[in-house]
């Protein structure tokens, strides 16, 4: 009897040692958010969506690749 007292009060004493130390790792690992939001586009030759500034414009038509890119332009630039 004596020792699973003894056990629970060091399970106890563990879990909260543990629930002081989580908010400050959780802390460190989380990524910072941007502040706002950035405008999507879909690919005009498969239609993924994707960030404005990831996607190659050609023509006035957003690609999300070169591969994407119609043969005979070779001319396509980011946009700005």
């Amino acid at each position: 009897m004596k020792y699973l007292l003894v056990l629970i009060v060091v399970a106890v004493g563990a879990a909260w040692w543990r629930s002081q130390q989580a908010p400050a790792a959780r802390s460190k690992s989380v990524p910072p958010r941007r502040t706002t939001p950035e405008n999507m586009v879909a690919c005009a030759h498969c239609g993924v969506h994707l960030p404005r500034s990831e996607a190659l414009v050609q023509d006035g038509k957003f690609y999300c690749s070169a591969a994407h890119l119609p043969r005979s332009a070779p001319d396509a630039v980011p946009p700005r």
